[in-house]
C-alpha cells in the first residue's frame, strides 16, 4: 500500500465521520505523519537490511539475467532473420519478445525504482495495517472531522497545536515508545500538569 493510497484512505475515514455527524457539530482538524510512527516500531530497522539485500542480490541477479537474455535473443533474431521474414507471425512474436527485453534494459533505472517501491510496500504493509487500524480508532474516539498531512497545516508563521498531532495519539494507542520530551509536551498540551522537576540530592551532613 503506497503512502498516497494510505493518506487517501485516511481522508475517506475522516469524511465518513463528517457525513455521520450532525450539522451543528464543530469541525475538528487533526494532522498525521505516517513516517514518524513507522520509525517508532521496534525492529523496523530490519526493513532497511532486507531492502539492501533485495537490491544487491535479487535485483542485481535479475539485471544480469536480463542482459544475458537480451544478448541471446538478439543473437537468435539476427541469425534467424531470413527465416523469420517468411513467417510473419513468428517474426511478430520474436520482435515483440526482443523489444520487451530492450525496453526493460534501457529503462532499468525506472524498473528498479518501481521494484524497490513495491518490495518496500510489501515489507511495511503489516506495520501500516496496525497504524491504520489505530488511526481509525483515534479518529472515532476523538471525533476528528478531517485528518491532514502536516505540510498542509504547518508554516513558518504557524505551528498546529500538539494536541491534534494524531501521530502521537496513534503511537500511544499502539504502545510505541515516544521520546520523553515529546510525551511530556503532549501531556501538558492535552491538559496534564507539568511534572515537577526532581529535587536535587542533599549533600551529606558533615559531622
Amino acid at each position: 500500500m503506497k503512502k498516497g493510497f494510505l493518506f487517501a484512505a485516511i481522508l475517506l475515514v475522516a469524511a465518513s465521520f463528517t457525513n455521520s455527524a450532525s450539522a451543528q457539530a464543530p469541525v475538528k482538524i487533526g494532522y498525521f505523519d505516517e513516517q514518524s510512527v513507522l520509525g517508532l516500531f521496534p525492529g523496523i530497522q530490519k526493513v532497511d537490511s532486507l531492502m539492501q539485500s533485495y537490491v544487491t542480490d535479487t535485483l542485481q541477479d535479475e539485471y544480469k539475467y536480463t542482459i544475458k537474455q537480451l544478448q541471446l535473443q538478439d543473437s537468435i533474431y539476427r541469425k534467424d532473420s531470413a527465416d523469420l521474414a517468411k513467417r510473419p507471425k513468428a517474426l511478430e512474436l520474436a520482435t515483440a519478445e526482443l523489444n520487451k527485453l530492450k525496453v526493460k534494459y534501457f529503462n532499468w533505472q525506472q524498473y528498479q525504482q518501481e521494484a524497490q517501491q513495491a518490495k518496500q510496500d510489501q515489507l511495511l504493509l503489516p506495520y501500516r495495517q496496525k497504524i491504520f487500524e489505530a488511526l481509525k480508532q483515534v479518529i472515532d474516539e476523538n471525533k476528528y472531522t478531517w485528518v491532514l498531512n502536516p505540510a498542509a497545516v504547518t508554516s513558518p508563521y504557524y505551528q498546529p497545536p500538539l494536541e491534534h498531532n494524531l501521530a502521537i495519539r496513534v503511537a500511544k494507542k499502539l504502545n510505541l515508545p515516544l521520546p520523553k520530551e515529546i510525551e511530556e509536551a503532549f501531556r501538558v498540551a492535552t491538559g496534564g500538569a507539568p511534572k515537577a522537576a526532581a529535587a536535587p540530592a542533599k549533600a551529606p551532613v558533615k559531622k
